[in-house]
């Protein structure tokens, strides 16, 4: 099968590297990738503002491809090409030095921490620019993420064919130094905006203010539930500050409620680790609420992760012309974007409009209906997959090509079909998320709760490894044979078709215990010195 070299340039046969446990380290660092998104967005809803947030992310991004383009551009930085040799002559290629991978590593995780940054502030700084309390601005809200999502599918476009043949043909140092000067780009686009954004003031931890409600609960616990909720501490005058949020007590996790219990016994102002607001419980059980949602989202992300990986590897053994140009293995997963660069505007302005009329929300439909769309079409993606694996085996048989290395007369368009299903999948389960985090959230999480919706695809990753060896040691083998003529992939599929349609009944068992929050805006008016108070009461237009 060929002989192929490992981190340390020795030679190794083919059947000795790659294959699904090889991948099972692919998944793992996307995983912790998207897991960083948590960490960053904590610090920026902390102590930086979303604009500040960005170019800070932006720049650490910038230094990480720079040290990348240096590394590739200076011979003294990285081991001499292995270039002339015979498969027999390898183990004479030189390996990286420690200082070497040194730098090699420093560029990559200085791009992973920068770019967590950036998207789990981005999201948050566009949506940040509209009144979800104003109908026609939440339509325009909902119209960012449609358009962020496009421009994400732009750059990616960008990406697995620009600059996949700048490396290609002139190097990694090329290659590079274009993703350097795309985010110096970016960060001066952004800037260029600062005096027109509206930035909300950080409000302190938020991972902080929910440990605080838990733990005054569990100190409370004891103290017996009050029957009326105006009876629980609540802050309503001039110390709640302008426009502050006001979220009015629920009914689910009343054990919670108990941090909002006052002690009528001491005349001494509680600090927040003895005392929280009912806002803030609330807060909290918003959080908690939304766990089942995202937690029912991650087989999805699953699915895209083996689609991602055995797509890739089915494109190898295909025929991979478009009239006379030669598609590179790399540039495969430009047919999904193709079809979500199509799909986006479609959706956005005529589908939109026309649900609104419809249904009288400004979104078009809802947060929740729009992620179980996705979760249906992305079941139905794998079954289409398997559809489509079971024809390219039977073509492999007919023309007795099942050991051979050749491409196989059949078209890697093929795939177009798995590809162009899932990528509308991913544009409304995806964007839902970052919708539904982002309007339900309370003002002072809202970065978090944008942050939280990447860990379904950190999630996604992580059990798609565990999937893949769990199937293998039940099925006896699905996958193992690193020879997909061979292997049972479209069995897989279809595995993972029956348990999406599982999944989308537990997600719906979920949405419809879900809640949707109500908000109570506390203005404060100063009139001749008096201060006077009013509320208005707002139901999420959404719910």
């Amino acid at each position: 099968m060929g002989t192929f070299r490992d981190f340390n340039g020795q030679a190794k046969q083919e059947k000795k590297l790659g294959g699904t446990r090889a991948t099972l380290f692919v998944y793992a660092m996307e995983g912790l990738e998207n897991m960083a998104f948590i960490s960053n967005a904590v610090s920026l809803v902390t102590y930086f503002y979303g604009f500040k947030t960005c170019v800070l992310f932006g720049c650490i991004e910038l230094l990480g491809y720079a040290v990348l383009t240096v590394q590739a551009h200076f011979y003294q930085l990285r081991p001499p090409p292995c270039q002339g040799l015979a498969i027999s002559q390898t183990t004479q290629c030189e390996a990286a030095d420690n200082s070497q991978a040194a730098i090699l590593f420093t560029g990559l995780y200085l791009v992973a921490f920068g770019t967590s940054g950036v998207k789990a502030a981005l999201p948050s700084l566009g949506a940040d620019q509209f009144d979800e309390r104003d109908p026609k601005e939440l339509a325009q809200s909902s119209s960012f993420f449609n358009w962020f999502l496009l421009s994400l599918t732009v750059g990616a476009i960008i990406g697995v064919t620009l600059i996949v043949w700048i490396s290609t043909n002139q190097g990694w140092d090329w290659a590079f130094g274009a993703c350097t000067l795309a985010v110096l780009v970016s960060i001066v686009f952004v800037s260029m905006g600062k005096s027109l954004y509206r930035n909300n003031v950080p409000k302190g931890s938020p991972l902080l203010r929910i440990i605080q409600v838990f733990v005054v609960a569990i100190r409370n616990r004891k103290l017996p539930q009050p029957e009326a909720g105006d009876e629980l501490h609540e802050v309503r005058d001039k110390e709640a500050g302008v426009h502050n949020e006001i979220l009015p007590r629920t009914d689910q996790f009343r054990f919670l409620d108990r941090a909002a219990i006052g002690d009528a016994s001491t005349s001494i102002s509680p600090g927040p680790w003895r005392l929280c607001t009912v806002s803030q419980v609330e807060e909290t059980k918003i959080i908690i609420r939304m766990l089942p949602i995202i937690l029912s989202t991650v087989f999805m992300n699953t699915c895209l992760a083996q689609l991602q990986t055995f797509t890739v590897q089915q494109s190898t053994t295909m025929d991979t012309h478009i009239l006379s140009f030669k598609m590179p293995g790399p540039s495969i997963p430009v047919i999904p974007l193709v079809f979500m660069f199509i799909f986006i505007p479609i959706y956005d302005r005529i589908f939109v409009p026309v649900a609104r009329k419809i249904t009288g929300i400004p979104t078009g439909i809802r947060y929740l209906q729009r992620i179980g769309v996705g979760l249906v079409l992305s079941a139905i993606s794998m079954a289409v997959a398997g559809i489509v694996e079971t024809r390219r085996k039977s073509v492999a048989r007919e023309h007795d090509m099942v050991d051979s290395l050749q491409p196989l007369p059949m078209s890697v368009f093929w795939l177009g079909y798995q590809y162009a299903i899932f990528g509308l999948a991913d544009m409304f389960t995806f964007v839902g998320l970052l919708e539904f985090f982002y309007a339900e959230s309370s003002a002072g999480t809202k970065s978090l709760g944008t942050a939280i919706s990447w860990c379904s695809l950190a999630f996604g990753y992580f059990l798609s490894s565990v999937a893949v060896e769990v199937v293998n040691k039940v099925s006896g083998g699905w996958l193992a044979n690193n020879n997909l003529n061979r292997d049972k992939l479209n069995y897989f599929y279809w595995l993972l078709a029956a348990v999406s349609v599982l999944n989308f009944g537990v997600y719906l068992a979920c949405a419809s215990w879900y809640r949707y929050k109500k908000v109570q805006v506390i203005n404060q008016e100063e009139n001749h010195g008096s201060e006077a108070a009013k509320g208005k009461q707002l139901e999420m237009l959404t719910a």
